[in-house]
């Protein structure tokens, strides 16, 4: 199997360049799918930590670089919306969010917002021995005791180290969104309705925002909480 993807087809989440080059690193299998991005790409084309994928995986061998808490060792592990990304030995800290156009993007947060990170729940179902699976938005499965607060459509806060659930925003109206795909992707704002659609069309969202608010599918929003707000600023690319 090929370790290469060209780039003029890569998604368009990938912060890359397009036309500089005629192949990049291709995502190994992990979370998010097709649209998580090669942990090689960000350090390389985005931070400028290194400047070959020789150079990743000496920085990864030596568990210098963790996403979510975890060290990782591959360089091919892709990277998604609201991962976090540390590098403890340069104290320095990112959440992957999402920017204008869909275009994934570093954003700075202090090292204790860097402790958790923020799923949305796709799914949810009832396993063997009457437990409730969480589903989010990366793939990854998060077990509850009781079902009873937790929607799909909801986000959720796990912490990085306990893999517990330490906050919880319900998907309703007067929630803090962020539309992560679409036309209005980055921008942030409160729902002021949902509409739910009879039959197999999707459900679609109204979002007030300062430059006038816009309606969305359901399926382009994350409910965030204003902490999200107050970052520092994109990671240059």
């Amino acid at each position: 199997m090929t370790r290469h993807q060209k780039r003029l087809s890569v998604p368009n989440s990938w912060p890359v360049e397009r036309k500089t080059n005629t192949f990049t690193v291709k995502a190994g299998a992990g979370p998010h799918g097709e649209a998580g991005v090669p942990l090689v790409v960000l350090l390389r084309d985005v931070l400028g930590y290194v400047d070959s994928t020789k150079e990743a995986r000496y920085a990864l061998n030596n568990d210098s670089i963790l996403v979510n808490g975890d060290a990782v060792s591959d360089e091919q592990r892709p990277i998604g919306m609201f991962d976090i990304l540390a590098f403890p030995e340069r104290g320095e800290y990112f959440r992957v969010f999402p920017d204008e156009g869909g275009r994934l993007a570093l954003t700075p947060v202090d090292e204790d917002a860097a402790g958790s990170r923020l799923g949305k729940i796709t799914n949810k179902t009832v396993v063997p021995g009457g437990v409730t699976q969480l589903t989010l938005h990366d793939g990854t499965n998060v077990r509850v005791d009781d079902d009873a607060d937790y929607e799909t459509n909801d986000s959720i806060v796990v912490d990085n180290e306990t893999k517990e659930i330490v906050a919880h925003f319900e998907y309703e109206e007067g929630a803090l969104v962020t539309a992560v795909a679409g036309q209005h992707a980055g921008q942030i704002g409160e729902i002021e309705d949902i509409d739910v659609t009879l039959g197999s069309g999707d459900n679609t969202v109204t979002v007030a925002s300062e430059d006038g608010g816009y309606e969305t599918v359901e399926e382009y929003v994350v409910v965030i909480d204003e902490n999200f707000t107050d970052d520092e600023g994109d990671a240059d690319e």
